[in-house]
């Protein structure tokens, strides 16, 4: 079809994205359940707003026009997120470069959210959401005291977790790069400056579930542009007044404050930001040390295995930091004149990921919520058909902007990154390794899907297994890399390693999953990602070679990769539209999946706290 899409049919298409069912211009359906769906099943569709203190217990359904709107916010919030934290890295690179002196404000920076992560990060992230569902169904105050324990303890935890960081700065630097001298009397400031971070970093995640859970995505969404603008505005100051810095020797202490506080004040802004968003949630946060009997085993014991795996992840995303950082040092040893390590990879991931960042988290946040309920009914073929959904529909975008990232990696960083101090040299390194990035894409994107389909089934063992044995293989690839390829190759070579490694770790979690639910709508969600790929290997091949034709005429500098990556994706985009288009239409105008009657045997029931062993019945 030749038409696009109307406002209509795009409500239609989240509709159907968070309540799995058709609606459209005329059709209410969100005021009224399905035919098959019981009375009793109903508070189950209930996000918007659990009861709340003074509220009287007000519930919306999950197919209301508020999650519709809820659902295009969080889209256009993220893109839009995307696009300033574009302009906030091209800044941050056009003010310190891609070499050592970058490298060592990128290892503060990164710290706090590498260990934010592997303390406590990876946990909020994956089990909040089912369990703050199950709460909401389960208690009788609609899961606020829940909510406000739950707050508690994680806040707590996290004051903790940052005052450590802050005294064992200097150690955690030397865990991250053997700098010394003044290298290391400035990362070192700059990381205790950030470190900091960790507590807004966990504030901003942990009430931004609670508000996912209530069917509130827009918040989260937008709050992190104020953090980019932020960070934005501090780069641009220290390039106006220390533009002739290239060292740590050069820099003065009021320049590293600058950097360092002003990073913090970004994430410290985006944090204190959403907080108002909770009351008008319906959220009246109190305080609440009474921990124990509450139901707080259940996600505690989830969060282990969540940790674990986050544990592991890191474990290979140190190792990578440490020979990325010795490739930048063997670099400038031997006289090559441009970024290949830390930086450059950091900035290559940065935009690899932004397609999963805008698409894939937005879907599995809009489906999060359903699942659960789903899951917690003992619904199996529900779970399944929004899985499915879910992939089928990350597919759309996934699957083609690999592909383009594959044809186009290095105008896509000339674009973005060829400013200030950064130079044509600099700029292709790291669109080599956005090339190497791109083939793991679909599979990184895969996996979060289907872990969330897991987490909601009571399942976190299989995630960290199965991202044991993927950051095992990255290790290895990483290793052989860095043994084996010259300065110039060898980044590009661990990033290509990441991909293959990804494409492991998402064949162990769709087998499990697929067991687990017996079935994974395994032939469409195949037959969708090789019909999309075909058609976009194809499209890659073309702009490839227009992008190819442009450098020769216009020359490779900014201008010159900016009138290549216009016309090499608008021609990518004419072949591959013809065959997406048609799919996306699809799946926007689904069959409503069958809801059977609950199958206690195929998922686990919802934990009951007041039973003696605290446990739920097993797949």
């Amino acid at each position: 079809m030749s038409e696009t899409p109307n406002a209509a049919e795009l409500e239609t298409f989240v509709s159907h994205v968070v309540s799995g069912r058709p609606g459209g211009r005329h059709a209410r359906a969100e005021d009224r359940p399905p035919a098959s769906e019981t009375p009793a099943d109903a508070p189950a569709r209930s996000i918007e707003r659990a009861p709340g203190r003074g509220q009287g217990g007000g519930t919306e359904k999950a197919g209301g026009r508020s999650v519709l709107r809820g659902g295009a916010n969080l889209a256009l919030g993220s893109a839009v997120s995307r696009l300033t934290g574009f302009a906030r890295s091209a800044t941050v690179v056009a003010a310190l470069g891609t070499g050592l002196f970058a490298d060592g404000y990128n290892v503060a920076n990164t710290v706090p959210n590498i260990l934010y992560i592997l303390l406590v990060g990876g946990a909020l992230n994956s089990v909040l959401v089912p369990q703050l569902v199950r709460a909401a169904r389960r208690d009788a105050d609609g899961g606020a005291g829940y909510t406000d324990r739950l707050l508690t303890a994680v806040g707590c935890l996290l004051l903790v977790l940052t005052l450590a960081g802050v005294l064992a700065a200097p150690a955690i630097v030397s865990a991250y790069a053997d700098y010394d001298g003044a290298q290391r009397t400035l990362t070192v400031a700059l990381a205790r400056m950030c470190l900091p971070q960790i507590l807004f970093y966990g504030m901003f995640a942990l009430v931004g579930e609670v508000l996912n859970a209530r069917g509130r995505f827009g918040p989260m969404a937008w709050t992190p542009i104020l953090n980019n603008v932020v960070v934005i505005a501090v780069f641009g100051s220290f390039l106006l007044v220390a533009h002739d810095v290239r060292d740590a020797q050069g820099i003065t202490p009021a320049q590293v404050r600058l950097l360092g506080l002003g990073t913090t004040l970004g994430i410290v802004v985006q944090a204190l930001t959403l907080v108002p968003y909770l009351r008008a949630a319906g959220v009246r946060f109190r305080p609440r040390f009474d921990w124990r009997g509450h139901g707080l085993g259940a996600p505690l014991r989830m969060a282990g295995w969540a940790v674990a795996m986050v544990g592991v992840s890191q474990l290979g995303y140190w190792l990578v930091t440490r020979l990325a950082v010795e490739v930048s040092d063997k670099a400038v040893k031997s006289g090559l004149g441009h970024g290949v390590g830390y930086t450059a990879y950091a900035n290559a991931q940065l935009l690899w990921v932004v397609p999963h960042g805008v698409v894939t988290v937005s879907i599995a946040t809009m489906l999060m919520p359903r699942i659960s309920r789903a899951a917690a009914d003992g619904h199996p073929a529900t779970v399944r058909a929004l899985v499915s959904r879910g992939l089928r529909l990350n597919a759309l975008v996934i699957v083609p902007v690999s592909f383009l990232f594959l044809a186009l990696g290095p105008q896509v960083t000339a674009v973005v990154f060829q400013h200030g101090i950064t130079t044509e040299a600099d700029t292709r390194a790291m669109g080599l390794m956005l090339t190497a990035f791109a083939p793991g894409l679909i599979a990184y994107s895969g996996q979060y899907l289907i872990q969330r389909g897991l987490y909601a089934v009571q399942d976190a063992r299989t995630p960290f297994w199965a991202n044991a044995a993927m950051t095992l293989a990255g290790a290895l690839f990483s290793l052989i890399a860095y043994w084996t390829l010259p300065a110039e190759w060898a980044v590009t070579g661990m990033a290509a390693g990441y991909s293959v490694a990804q494409v492991i770790g998402l064949v162990w979690l769709a087998r499990v999953l697929r067991r687990k639910l017996r079935g994974l709508d395994t032939v469409r969600v195949a037959r969708t990602h090789l019909g999309l790929a075909l058609v976009s290997a194809g499209a890659a091949g073309g702009s490839w070679l227009l992008a190819r034709w442009c450098a020769h005429t216009l020359g490779s500098g900014p201008a010159g990769a900016a009138v290549a990556l216009a016309g090499a994706t608008v021609l990518f985009a004419v072949i591959v539209a013809p065959v997406a288009y048609p799919r996306a239409r699809r799946l926007w105008l689904p069959e409503e999946p069958a809801r059977p009657a609950p199958d206690p045997e195929a998922l686990p029931r919802v934990i009951d706290p007041d039973a003696p062993t605290g446990r739920h019945r097993r797949m």
